[in-house]
């Protein structure tokens, strides 16, 4: 990738764009990480927590979600995720995941593909409680010797010399407490450390995958008739970075059409709404506006959802309040 700052008006905008993209970058692997973020988040619950469940036997859950984040900054990170999960029986539940994590247009590119396994207890008539594990491979990529800096006031890091493409394990498990109207998760859905990086070109690199935990909670309050109000949060954790914690509220209209906002703390505000095509067929939208420094230099997150129902034969259509 070359680059060429011609036009003075636009020279500083730019040096700091290509500054905030390396930066990025090193913090995908020059220091601990954290996961990918996701504004409809409980709609990708499966992602984040291997133990979460529907008990919805005979319903084979279908998502897919893509998220455009920092629209206009250099090398902005791109994530799409896809999912199926299904009750086995009434206690056991399972499912695989794929996450692709894309930074500079494909200059580094990680590859998540995971399987779930869940086992529900049946704690009383309406809560259920779930023991999830998750395993998997993480494909790490990067393409650094293509990546260029053609200016007179940047030279190209040697650590960026070299491609990386290597191979990790993971092992995750959560916890999943649920009702009808409400639920609490635990997750971590990566136990395994892994070093991405060591000394290259006699520069002494080191990334590490460290562990992420997940806390979700939400409640659905039964308004009236035509509208339920389901505030919700996600708290997460990483060693070598803050606490990320999200606050939403979403409302259901007349049982089909959605619409919320949500509050990242120090980073974003959003809006999302989605509607019911079919029964079984739902698609979602949110826009994040970024409230801290780095929204000088871009023009919001965009996160498009789809969500299908596969009913196989006899599978009840459930009608109760539960959203997530």
């Amino acid at each position: 990738m070359k680059m060429s700052i011609r036009n003075p008006k636009t020279k500083l905008m730019k040096k700091v764009t290509l500054l905030l993209f390396l930066g990025l970058i090193q913090s995908m692997y020059l220091k601990a990480q954290q996961d990918p973020e996701y504004t409809q988040y409980m709609y990708n619950m499966s992602v984040i927590n291997p133990a979460y469940a529907t008990s919805d036997v005979g319903v084979a859950n279908v998502g897919l979600l893509y998220r455009s984040q920092w629209v206009g900054a250099v090398g902005a990170p791109k994530t799409g995720t896809a999912f199926l999960r299904t009750p086995i029986n009434e206690r056991i539940e399972a499912g695989i995941s794929f996450i692709n994590d894309e930074i500079g247009d494909g200059a580094l590119n990680e590859n998540n593909i995971y399987a779930d396994v869940a086992y529900v207890v049946q704690l009383s008539q309406k809560v259920r409680l779930s023991f999830g594990l998750k395993a998997g491979v993480t494909l790490f990529d990067t393409r650094f010797n293509d990546f260029q800096l053609n200016s007179g006031d940047f030279t190209t890091d040697p650590a960026f010399s070299e491609n990386v493409n290597e191979t990790f394990l993971n092992i995750g498990s959560g916890l999943y407490l649920f009702s009808d109207n409400y639920y609490v998760g635990l997750s971590a859905p990566n136990f395994l450390g892994s070093k991405h990086l060591e000394e290259r070109n006699g520069v002494a690199a080191l990334g590490n995958e460290n562990l992420h935990l997940f806390l979700t909670g939400g409640y659905v309050f039964k308004i009236n008739e035509n509208l339920d109000l389901k505030p919700s949060f996600m708290l997460r954790s990483v060693q070598g970075a803050p606490i990320s914690a999200d606050f939403n509220a979403n409302v259901r209209i007349n049982g089909n059409f959605e619409v919320g906002v949500s509050y990242r703390l120090d980073d974003a505000i959003s809006g999302m709404f989605n509607i019911g095509i079919t029964p079984d067929l739902r698609v979602g939208y949110a826009y994040d506006y970024t409230t801290s420094n780095l929204g000088n230099f871009n023009s919001g997150t965009h996160e498009i959802m789809l969500l299908y129902n596969f009913r196989f034969s006899g599978a009840k259509r459930y009608s109760s309040p539960r959203f997530f």
